[in-house]
């Protein structure tokens, strides 16, 4: 069933495993089960059905920028709350902060038929800011410790124009070792066009 998000101008549908996914007073909460995770070993080995996290996506038109704040109830080890793109089985992407293993952590994963694994820079407590925008055939992530002042982390495309024109955004959440976490969503906000420039601080 399609989710209505007032700060969202486009529906968001529920994929994967059951996030039990709900909407409150400007609050989206979603519920990683146990040792659920979306990641393909760089390794060789091939994604597993099993190897999947729920989702909660929309296809937004054009260039944007989708902002939340990112507040994850860490319990163990790569537990994490994630804005998510997706392009196809093999060509997605999540910005994370994430327990990693045992310090929250802004860290990325962009997978092309297989996923590599970056860690950008610590965070103190459990939230922060996350921003993924796109502009023409570019993503870009960004996190902020305020909302305010952004810090660059990634630039990457996951296709040709018309592959990442299609793209669905959205929201992500995991608990890879663990047995579940809950993860927040707020100030959620959509921005259409992407920023003056996708590396810049702003």
């Amino acid at each position: 069933m399609d989710i209505e998000l007032p700060e969202l101008p486009f529906p968001l549908r529920p994929h994967g495993p059951d996030g039990d996914w709900s909407y409150e007073d400007g609050v989206l909460t979603g519920r990683a089960g146990a040792r659920q995770d979306r990641f393909v070993p760089p390794g060789g080995e091939a994604l597993e059905p099993a190897s999947d996290a729920p989702r909660l996506l929309g296809a937004p038109d054009g260039d944007f920028q989708l902002i939340a704040r990112v507040t994850v109830g860490f319990e163990a080890a790569f537990d994490a709350g994630v804005l998510y793109v997706h392009v196809g089985e093999r060509a997605w992407a999540k910005l994370c902060l994430e327990y990693s293993p045992d310090v929250p952590t802004v860290c990325t994963v962009v997978t092309r038929g297989h996923s590599d694994d970056c860690n950008s820079f610590t965070v103190d407590g459990n939230s922060v800011w996350l921003r993924v925008s796109r502009t023409g055939r570019a993503f870009a992530f960004h996190a902020s410790r305020d909302g305010e002042r952004w810090t660059f982390v990634r630039v990457f495309t996951l296709g040709d124009q018309e592959e990442t024109g299609a793209a669905l955004a959205g929201f992500l959440v995991q608990s890879p070792t663990g047995e579940g976490c809950v993860v927040t969503y707020d100030h959620l906000e959509f921005r259409t066009g992407g920023p003056a420039d996708l590396r810049d601080g702003g």
